[in-house]
């Protein structure tokens, strides 16, 4: 019997258009022959398309698996993940705490510095702060970003107070946590990484932006970004990165996947850890899947072993007891 598998896509968050072209890319790679395929698309207020009735724990009510193609608020963050928890569906990628932590950026800093990884130093400020927020804590220029969001939605670069304060309040549109970033300059690179208890990393790529930095309109409308696989680095500063990209992964309990970005201070040549991303891009540009083609893992195959990894997961935690 083929696996029956179900592709989420759409969501409230503001990569709602992206969640639709890497679903559409899922949806074309998966192989037919092994699947039963079902679209779920939910709109931007929330609406599941078609009606979906969660299913009583342990009934898979016609689903054996569920790909969240879901970008950022409410899908990326570890909503979508707890829901599907409760309802004992099988799905891939990270689970709840690992989605959760990994969607706070500033979350993510504090457990890897206790790791001993690399990150750029940073302020918080929340919505209520951000008129008397200090703008000397840091040197400019500096990012500031909603500490909740993906694809640079919200993001901007401050060269001074006012620039910062703008800043500030364009991320206060989209998050009521706001980190402020010393910029580094330097170059901008991703890894992707993949497995469970023993995960591993692909060939790194650099992104050569065509603007000030990687924002939206960079990576989504403009293309005119640049990418490099297999990145420019000799062979020592790919094998830290690829062992940082690991070490961050497990240092928030990822699963299944993540993209793990890079910037590689250009007056130092230190390397920082920027972001973790749990459910990256899968569109025509995207690098994750990009990354593993080029170590032998086409599209096809690459979601075959997402798939193997989520219902290896599930099977670990059936194992558990949770009543005594």
């Amino acid at each position: 019997m083929k696996l029956r598998v179900a592709v989420l896509q759409g969501g409230r968050s503001g990569e709602h258009e992206i969640s639709l072209r890497s679903a559409r890319a899922v949806l074309d790679a998966l192989d037919r022959e092994k699947y039963e395929v079902s679209e779920i698309l939910i709109s931007k207020e929330g609406r599941w398309s078609p009606r979906v009735i969660v299913p009583e724990p342990g009934a898979n009510d016609g689903i054996d698996v569920v790909i969240p193609m879901l970008h950022g608020t409410f899908g990326e963050d570890g909503t979508v993940q707890g829901l599907l928890e409760m309802a004992g569906l099988p799905y891939v990628g990270a689970g709840v705490l690992a989605s959760s932590v990994a969607m706070d950026k500033e979350v993510t800093k504090r457990l890897c510095l206790q790791q001993g990884i690399p990150v750029a130093e940073c302020l918080v400020v929340t919505r209520d702060e951000i008129e008397d927020a200090p703008c000397d804590s840091l040197p400019f220029p500096v990012f500031v970003k909603p500490a909740n969001l993906g694809s640079s939605v919200g993001i901007s670069k401050a060269h001074d107070a006012a620039q910062l304060r703008e800043s500030l309040r364009l991320a206060a549109q989209f998050d009521t946590k706001i980190v402020v970033e010393r910029g580094i300059a330097g170059r901008e690179f991703e890894c992707a990484v993949l497995g469970n208890e023993d995960p591993e990393a692909a060939m790194p790529c650099e992104i050569l932006p065509s603007r000030e930095f990687y924002d939206y309109a960079d990576k989504y409308l403009l293309d005119q970004a640049e990418t490099v696989l297999p990145a420019h680095l000799d062979a020592k500063q790919i094998a830290e990165m690829r062992r940082l990209a690991v070490a961050g992964y497990r240092a928030v309990g990822c699963e299944g996947m993540a993209r793990v970005d890079f910037l590689l201070e250009q007056a130092t040549g230190k390397l920082f850890l920027n972001e973790i991303n749990t459910i990256p891009g899968f569109t025509s540009i995207s690098m994750f899947p990009k990354m593993w083609e080029y170590c032998g893992l086409p599209m096809p195959k690459l979601l075959d072993r997402l798939i193997e990894l989520a219902l290896e997961r599930h099977r670990t935690r059936e194992s558990l007891r949770y009543s005594r």
